[in-house]
């Protein structure tokens, strides 16, 4: 068999013999080769990203969420994330302890006087006195000099010295009768607060005044 034999004057066609015309890949002999495309078909474009769409930052903190990284202001003041409170002020609770003294007192000097005028079945200034004193006495010396405390005192010897004259009158009461204490001072109060206004005179009342002036007394002599 034979080969057909081109014409000498016919150029060698590379890639299956196509024309050269309009093929930009398919240079004549000797014409150079395009240059192998760089792989950015959109030309120079800046670096890629690193990661932090913000810029240039401070690197993260070691560990303290509440520190102070490269200069940054450190919230909740300096590190720590909540500030101590303060100590408890020692004036309020000596206060608080005094006031609560002098009426602890008041009960128990109340109970005694009322106990003491029972079983005597007569008034007896000076016990009045040492109840306003003994009040006086305890708070300021717990709870301080506190002018506070010592008016506290003084209201409560008050109420103290009151109620002793009545439980007196409740005893002396509840032995005419031949009945309890109890029975008599929780279920007749009212009769017994009655009888002690009838009998009440210009000394029943100073010596409530003088428990008060007693219980300042005191106070001062504590401190």
């Amino acid at each position: 068999m034979s080969q057909p034999v081109q014409p000498p004057n016919q150029p060698q066609q590379p890639y299956g013999g196509q024309p050269a015309d309009g093929n930009p890949y398919a240079a004549g002999p000797g014409a150079a080769a395009p240059a192998a495309p760089t792989g950015n078909p959109y030309g120079e474009q800046p670096p890629a990203p690193t990661g932090n769409p913000y810029g240039d930052q401070p690197p993260a903190s070691t560990g303290n969420p509440f520190g102070n990284p490269q200069g940054q202001p450190a919230p909740f003041g300096g590190g720590a994330p909540f500030a101590p409170a303060p100590p408890a002020s020692p004036v309020r609770n000596g206060l608080a302890l005094g006031v609560l003294v002098a009426f602890g007192a008041a009960i128990v000097a109340s109970v005694l006087y009322g106990v003491l005028l029972g079983s005597i079945e007569r008034e007896f200034g000076y016990a009045a006195i040492g109840v306003g004193f003994l009040v006086g006495f305890a708070a300021a010396k717990l709870g301080g000099a506190n002018p506070v405390t010592i008016a506290a005192a003084a209201v409560f010897s008050v109420g103290a010295v009151y109620f002793g004259q009545l439980i007196g009158y409740a005893m002396v009461m509840a032995d005419a009768a031949q009945v309890s204490f109890s029975e008599v001072f929780l279920d007749h109060f009212d009769t017994v607060t009655r009888v002690w206004k009838e009998d009440a005179d210009f000394m029943r009342y100073l010596f409530i005044a003088l428990g008060a002036i007693a219980a300042i007394g005191g106070a001062k002599k504590a401190n």
